[in-house]
């Protein structure tokens, strides 16, 4: 196993902010995007998809004049002054209609989403009216429109409702539903491969050695990626050794968009990811970035594929994840990266690091009728992902300010899974 090259620690030093580097994986990704598959998938499946066609109303939405609460419709011009005494001539309800025309003095029992009689230009609620035989009383003014949505307010025919590049939630596949769009055209889902590098992994179900550790991050991960909307496609540990690391690659690169390794990212004399991908011909974009956890973090393209290099302890790749392989999953996905899940709260007790980089600290929030509070989880570094299961999220401290005091307000990362 040859040595790393001399300056290799020197180099890590000299390194991106997180910023920074989120935004190179952006650019990169973004510029290196092939063009995107697509399939067609029925309605309750394209939850979390990305839209790969426009979607357009295929006739007024509302189609009629639909009541918006229940009561009486009737003529405003009939309700001049209150108690107004109108003679009820019918009712009509959801999915049917009212024969014929309301006139002068007449009104009609209508329930909410039922289409509006020709004739009528306004709803009394049901709250504001009594019946008396074939008669109601009615004792609300009113006012030409009210009550009622008019056909078209909400989309008229041929109009665009969602554009491609939309990921769909509950909301647009309700939109799908009403133009009756179905099965709808999304981008395939990216396909990733994970690769656990380091002789001390052993799969979930061994028993390990006195040396050995079980595999966490590829559970991590894959748990990441799953929510994300991508697949694992390709799984394997690697041993600390060159030629099964480029075989690993090789074989990722026939069938997947985007690598995850995990480990061999440092600078130790058994470090060997960025080695084997510079022996691949791989383009490096960043190896380092000015945070903790996860300063070793690597990001290069190879063969136009996104290649992240975590950190191997589980804590760093939970972090690195969020914060660079997301973002990429998203483009891969044919949409634009998604915010980072932030909010501000109040700090339950003060807060001191050292080192001039983002500390990424495990907080618990609790929440109250001032908003949440966070209070920072006590954890033995980034390999300790007992300490992590326990937080809610990451408390971020700023290099340029690394101490800070009880009540001031600072921002969470919040860990994807508890949203």
């Amino acid at each position: 196993m040859p040595a790393q090259p001399i300056g290799r620690l020197a180099e890590l030093r000299a390194v991106l902010t997180w910023e920074q580097a989120r935004q190179a994986v952006v650019d990169a990704v973004r510029n290196a995007r092939r063009t995107l598959d697509t399939e067609a998938v029925e309605l309750p499946a394209a939850v979390g998809r990305v839209l790969a066609e426009p979607v357009v109303a295929d006739r007024n939405l509302p189609p009629f004049p639909r009541a918006l609460r229940d009561g009486y419709a009737v003529r405003a011009v009939d309700i001049r002054a209150v108690p107004a005494r109108l003679q009820l001539v019918g009712e009509v309800r959801p999915g049917h209609g009212f024969a014929g025309t309301l006139h002068a003095g007449q009104a009609v029992r209508i329930m909410t989403g039922a289409p509006v009689p020709d004739g009528a230009d306004a709803v009394v609620p049901v709250e504001q009216a009594r019946e008396e035989g074939a008669t109601v009383v009615l004792q609300g003014i009113a006012v030409s429109g009210q009550h009622i949505t008019p056909p078209g307010a909400e989309a008229t025919a041929g109009q665009c409702l969602l554009a491609a590049g939309r990921r769909l939630g509950f909301a647009e596949l309700a939109v799908l539903a009403m133009v009756g769009h179905q099965p709808v055209r999304v981008v395939r889902r990216p396909r990733v491969a994970l690769l656990a590098t380091g002789d001390e992994l052993v799969a979930l179900d061994h028993c390990p050695g006195p040396y050995q550790i079980r595999d966490a991050n590829t559970a991590a991960l894959a748990a990441l990626i799953l929510l994300c909307g991508a697949v694992v496609e390709y799984c394997v540990r690697v041993p600390d050794d060159a030629g099964a690391l480029q075989q690993a690659l090789r074989a990722a690169l026939e069938r997947c968009d985007l690598l995850v390794a995990s480990g061999g990212v440092s600078a130790g004399r058994y470090d060997i990811v960025r080695s084997v991908l510079e022996q691949c011909q791989a383009r490096i974009v960043f190896h380092g970035v000015r945070m903790r956890p996860g300063r070793p973090t690597l990001f290069a393209l190879l063969e136009g594929r996104p290649v992240f290099g975590l950190p191997g302890n589980p804590v760093s790749a939970m972090v690195a994840g969020e914060l660079f392989v997301v973002p990429a999953l998203d483009l891969l996905s044919g949409t634009e990266p998604r915010p980072l899940p932030m909010i501000r709260a109040h700090l339950a007790q003060s807060v001191a690091e050292q080192g001039a980089m983002t500390h990424f600290l495990p907080a618990r929030l609790v929440w109250s009728a001032s908003g949440p509070s966070a209070t920072p989880v006590v954890w033995l570094g980034s390999a300790d992902a007992v300490a992590a299961s326990g937080a809610d999220g990451f408390l971020i401290v700023p290099a340029e300010r690394l101490q800070w005091q009880p009540g001031e307000q600072a921002q969470i990362l919040l860990r994807r899974d508890r949203l």
